[in-house]
């Protein structure tokens, strides 16, 4: 699934008149991509509730009857355009945007507001065949036919020139049609393909010149004298194999050239907005976890969107929260959904499991939420893939949901929605770390060592914050500003980069205060081991050495504030202590070592974990630290139940499919039922409320 957002509209000369559009003016110098100077732009007090529409899928007469159902529901942004490339233009140069000006001019007649997508992916087939350095070559030399979407080699100088001229064409279109209001770029870019052409050999062979400038360099960046595979001129560069075998400096590096080559063709996009529609900000729908390809979207966030955007499928709340928090990123805007969950892939709908999603995102910093999708799909790889509409036209129970959802939340808009305050913590995520820890299948002691999946070990130091309700911001520390949290976490930041360090020093140094868990800081930026004493770079910031570590025949026993703890993975590290004091020791290890370790540095303090995160241990040290910075717990909740305090308001989500009861102190009327609860409320599965 998934769409991209961009600002599109305008019409053939009789239609602008015809509906009081503005004709097409003159480009406008570049911008800057942040929302800041910006007071038009969507934010505080504007909640937008709609759905991703196709109307590539529907005739003239049904579009006039979708959009009757979507503005008898109170919907008032649709995204559209994405997917659909050559509907504006067939073939090479011949662009046709009518019949898209004719679906705006409808949906603006009826009060609704349109993202519009640039949809540079898929490419069309005529772009494929006229030009085959599109078509994606696989790593055994074979050539594909463009037999799935995102099955586009998006390096290719063709494709990235062709991409800008729609880019371009649309936004000199549409950038000042009055019913649009964001723009998007290349849906669900990330969750494309690599490709192993000679041409992109070569375009590897120049982004490694580029960041190694010699041969020597490189040389030594990829650890070549292992092996005897030292490498004499560029000429003798291959392309690592994305699914193995290889070393892992090489492999990095690959990830890294794929996840610029999909920032550089978002930067073309971004390139052509300043110059052609600086006045509209871009909300597009990212895919950057993307197991099949990815990007580095924290350390490019602030260079290709004004809001964190996303779709938005959860599963389980814990995983939801930190999915969403890692798409707003540093940004100070509200997340917009550009895909929300409604019905699904052989999925008909849950009643009640969208109203319960849309209220927990609106918790999470949401402002925009968009069912995926309008209408079921009759074809493609999505045939089976239920919307709000019915097969056969007719609107499901699912039009009422997300009706009643629009409802509500035009009242909630006038009540602090969507929020804006600042989180408290931050906790690293490192795209570097993620792929060097998952490599390829082939000779490798990296798992061997690294046994765990670094994602979860980030949700599990996340876990504990999520529990207690405390808003935490899930960043990139070696590109983001550290000194707005009051606390910051390091949890199995096994690439400890330059950047990264020197921002952990310099937070620490001005009076912060971190917490960095074992498997941290064990190699540099090339993917290779520190041979400094570890953790490498801030081995003096911690005030101790981890060199030698162990696994343990029993889960761990910690003593922490005269408790005893039990963690769950039996990795431990001996803790050599400099200037670090022990503040925990291990119980059952054969050296009774110390488990956690202070020090002060600087103005402030940096507390080591000796083992890997996990709740029963990082979490009662997480909040051991609440008191002294000052960092406030939200609503005590029961399990799977998320609130936020919002302008002296309560709201409580039971993300559970059962009931749960949340007891409070006095009596308190709710918002949504107009009901009076005495010291408690019982929240029906799915429940929501926000009391006063």
């Amino acid at each position: 699934m998934g769409h991209r957002s961009a600002r599109l509209v305008g019409l053939t000369l009789a239609l602008m008149l015809a509906t009081g559009l503005p004709p097409v003016v003159q480009p406008s110098p570049a911008q800057a991509q942040s929302a800041a100077g910006h007071p038009d732009w969507p934010g505080k007090g504007q909640l937008f509730v709609g759905a991703c529409y196709q109307p590539i899928d529907r005739s003239p007469e049904q579009v006039r009857q979708d959009i009757a159902i979507m503005k008898a529901a109170g919907f008032n942004l649709v995204r559209m355009g994405d997917l659909s490339w050559d509907s504006f233009e067939p073939e090479e140069g011949r662009f046709t945007f009518e019949w898209f000006d004719e679906v705006i001019a409808q949906m603006h007649a009826a009060g609704i507001k349109v993202i519009v997508d640039i949809p540079g992916q898929p490419a069309p087939i005529w772009l494929h065949k006229r030009y085959p350095g599109v078509d994606l070559v696989n790593q055994d030399g074979a050539r594909l036919n463009a037999a799935t979407r995102y099955w586009d080699n998006i390096s290719d100088p063709d494709y990235r020139r062709l991409a800008r001229r729609l880019g371009q064409k649309m936004m000199e279109r549409y950038a000042h049609n009055p019913a649009v209001i964001a723009v998007g770029y290349d849906n669900e870019i990330g969750n494309g393909q690599v490709s192993y052409s000679t041409a992109d050999r070569e375009r590897f062979v120049t982004w490694l010149q580029k960041k190694y400038g010699t041969i020597e360099a490189l040389n030594k960046a990829w650890a070549t004298q292992r092996w005897s595979r030292r490498v004499n001129s560029w000429d003798e560069v291959d392309l690592p194999y994305i699914r193995g075998p290889g070393p892992n400096e090489r492999y990095l590096d690959l990830r890294r050239y794929w996840s610029d080559d999909a920032i550089g063709a978002l930067k073309d996009l971004e390139g052509v907005r300043k110059q052609y529609a600086p006045n509209l900000p871009v909300a597009s729908n990212f895919w950057p976890t993307a197991s099949t390809k990815g990007f580095d979207y924290l350390r490019s966030w602030d260079q290709v969107s004004t809001y964190g955007a996303q779709g938005f499928y959860p599963g389980d709340a814990l995983g939801a929260g930190f999915e969403v928090m890692m798409n707003r990123a540093a940004h100070e805007t509200p997340v917009w959904f550009n895909e929300f969950t409604a019905g699904g892939g052989g999925f008909y709908g849950d009643p009640g499991r969208s109203r319960m999603w849309a209220y927990f995102g609106l918790l999470y910093y949401g402002q925009t939420f968009l069912a995926w999708t309008f209408n079921s799909h009759i074809g493609g790889e999505e045939q089976a893939l239920f919307g709000l509409v019915d097969h056969d036209g007719r609107p499901s129970w699912k039009v009422d949901e997300f009706g009643r959802i629009a409802s509500e939340f035009q009242t909630l808009k006038t009540l602090g929605f969507p929020r804006d305050r600042q989180p408290q913590v931050a906790v690293n995520y490192s795209f570097d770390t993620m792929w060097l820890t998952s490599p390829p299948p082939g000779p490798n002691t990296m798992q061997e060592y690294f046994k765990g999946n670094y994602t979860e070990q980030v949700k599990a130091a996340y876990q504990p914050l999520f529990e207690d309700n405390i808003d935490a911001a899930v960043i990139d520390f070696g590109h983001d500003r550290l000194d707005k949290y009051k606390l910051i976490v390091l949890s199995s930041a096994y690439v400890m980069d330059a950047q990264t360090a020197a921002a952990v020093r310099k937070y620490v140094a001005d009076g912060g205060t971190v917490v960095m868990t074992g498997y941290s800081a064990k190699v540099d930026e090339t993917g290779k081991w520190f041979e400094t004493p570890l953790p490498g770079r801030l081995a003096d910031v911690f005030g101790l050495r981890t060199n030698a570590f162990y696994r343990h025949w029993e889960p761990l026993k910690v003593q922490f504030n005269g408790e005893t703890l039990t963690g769950g993975d039996t990795y431990y590290e001996v803790l050599e202590l400099g200037a670090a004091k022990p503040l925990a020791t291990f119980e059952n290890t054969p050296e009774k070592s110390a488990a956690v370790a202070i020090n002060h540095f600087g103005k402030g303090q940096a507390i080591y974990l000796a083992t890997a995160a996990q709740p029963g241990l990082i979490g009662p040290l997480l909040r051991s630290l609440y008191p002294e910075l000052g960092i406030e717990r939200g609503p005590e909740t029961p399990k799977g139940v998320v609130a936020r305090v919002v302008e002296g308001r309560t709201m409580y989500v039971n993300t559970n499919n059962a009931p749960a009861t949340v007891t409070f102190s006095g009596s308190k009327s709710g918002v949504l039922t107009h009901q009076t609860y005495a010291g408690k409320i019982n929240l029906k599965p799915y429940g929501v409320e926000l009391l006063q």
